[in-house]
């Protein structure tokens, strides 16, 4: 069977990168002892896995209380923008990387792209019923299988119920509401913000997702790369305008002066993926209660969702036990203790049937004023568009889109410029690695 033009451009470079890794040692043995093959006198497999979504940890206890011939390292490292890939791709290539990985969606093509990933395929292909198909595809390529979907990234909007209703803001149901809001708040106290100007990259993949504004796609055997397209570049403008007016805030994604902000009312609402659920709730704890969520706002005409990633477990290359490593990240998936831990610590929405069936999905969040928030996001899931396309060097364009948007907050580069620097480097990075490309 002929390979789509995806997929040949994939395994291409895929080839071109496991030569490449061979070239500087990649193909040097684990000598570190991370990933045990099981001794002689009947000591239990150990399987280390490298993750940062709240809940994990405890998910691997799980598992340990349940096994006695496997056993799980959790080590928890930064998340994958903030340096967790880059980590991963380096261990790989020096031949020492733990067998599971929490490799978002986003990346696992790149991922697969650089020949980082272990085929697992003969070990959970009769779990693929286990999960939707959109869900499954994030870890398949054809026939082969490199890791185990967690959870799902259906966007929301999160809010401080309690100050929208001190300040008479209705829930936007649409962007335009939304930044209308904004001003209307800014207008009676200018101290506060409707929202935070994202600097992580790929909170604003799912703000272009929704708008139908891909950034990639694959065709003739060759990667196209659109981050610069007038689509993208009318998210860009519309987040641009309200920095230009002073109405949303410019604090670092992922830091404390954020989570700050969100606990003490500065910032009153989160346009994310469900996962935001968890990171408000470890890091915002001062204001338990007074949050709700919303589906997030619309772009006139359309009722799209966007999405943000969901991490898969892959299975990473060089694991010295990958059948153990594999059904044990098909385990966290699906088992029901494990998935009660992540969903209740980690806010994690199931990617597998069993876990979107779990009596918990429907019980209401005391975080959240008692609302049932996963039963928005049962409903929102639907509307994810699900034909995006991620591209083949994502830590290149994600480094690339963050470096642009944090010079926003100074005003040394706009959000659009931003775009145009990472479309630029895309390219650039795509050449470099030897990728057909089409311009």
């Amino acid at each position: 069977m002929r390979l789509s033009g995806k997929a040949a451009a994939v395994i291409a470079g895929t080839a071109v990168l496991t030569l490449s890794l061979a070239a500087c040692g990649g193909t040097k043995e684990n000598e570190t002892g991370n990933n045990k093959t099981p001794a002689k006198g009947g000591e239990p497999v150990t399987v280390t896995w490298w993750g940062w979504a709240p809940g994990y940890e405890a998910a691997a206890g799980a598992f340990n209380a349940a096994h006695k011939d496997v056993q799980i390292k959790f080590e928890q490292i930064s998340s994958g923008s903030q340096g967790g890939y880059d980590k991963m791709l380096t261990a790989v290539k020096a031949g020492n990387a733990p067998c599971l990985g929490q490799v978002g969606a986003e990346t696992f093509t790149s991922f697969l792209a650089q020949g980082a990933l272990e085929d697992v395929s003969q070990y959970v292909t009769s779990a693929k019923d286990d999960f939707p198909e959109a869900a499954w595809k994030t870890v398949s390529l054809g026939d082969k299988i490199y890791g185990i979907p967690v959870d799902s990234g259906t966007m929301g909007m999160f809010y401080r119920a309690d100050l929208f209703e001190q300040f008479g803001l209705t829930v936007p149901t649409t962007w335009d509401e939304f930044k209308a809001a904004g001003q209307k708040l800014h207008a009676a106290d200018a101290t506060k913000y409707i929202a935070n100007l994202p600097t992580d990259a790929y909170n604003f993949s799912g703000y272009s997702w929704q708008a139908g504004a891909r950034w990639f796609s694959a065709a003739d055997d060759a990667w196209q790369v659109t981050i610069d397209s007038s689509a993208n570049i009318k998210v860009a403008d519309f987040w641009q305008s309200m920095v230009d007016e002073g109405i949303v805030s410019t604090f670092p994604s992922w830091d404390a002066a954020l989570n700050a902000a969100w606990s003490d009312g500065t910032v009153l609402a989160e346009v994310g993926a469900v996962w935001t659920a968890g990171i408000l709730e470890s890091e915002a704890k001062n204001s338990a209660g007074k949050w709700a969520v919303a589906p997030m706002p619309r772009w006139a005409g359309s009722d799209e969702v966007g999405n943000v990633g969901g991490s898969p477990n892959a299975v990473l290359k060089g694991c010295k036990n990958p059948k153990e490593a594999a059904e044990a990240a098909l385990w966290l998936s699906t088992n029901a203790d494990s998935l009660n831990l992540m969903i209740n610590e980690g806010g994690l929405y199931p990617a597998s049937t069993a876990g979107q069936a779990l009596p918990v999905m429907k019980e209401g969040r005391e975080f959240f004023g008692g609302q049932a928030i996963f039963e928005v996001f049962a409903k929102e899931s639907a509307k994810v568009n699900p034909d995006w396309q991620w591209g083949p060097v994502m830590t290149v364009t994600s480094s690339a889109l963050a470096d642009g948007l944090g010079k926003v907050a100074n005003k040394s580069g706009t959000v659009a410029d931003a775009f145009k620097s990472a479309q630029t480097k895309t390219v650039d990075e795509i050449e470099a690695q030897g990728y057909a490309l089409k311009k």
